[in-house]
């Protein structure tokens, strides 16, 4: 489907939540894919690299969608 509406990519660079939102739900999707699929999940921690097990992965509730529906 083709979306006709202008983006602005300067105001959404400029304000960056919509992006912060979207690297937070990346890496929601990536956690839970790899707890999902019991393969270990690789991080950088205090200078070093250290691999989660699939059974410490922790999966973050997903944040609220700016601009989205109010909840309250």
């Amino acid at each position: 489907m083709n979306d006709e509406r202008e983006i602005d990519i300067d105001a959404l660079m400029r304000d960056g939540t919509r992006i912060d939102a979207a690297m937070s739900e990346a890496v929601r999707q990536a956690a839970l894919r790899h707890k999902q699929l019991g393969f270990p999940l690789v991080v950088w921690r205090d200078g070093q690299v250290v691999e989660i097990p699939p059974d410490e992965i922790v999966i973050p509730e997903p944040e609220p969608t700016p601009g989205g529906p109010s909840r309250g």
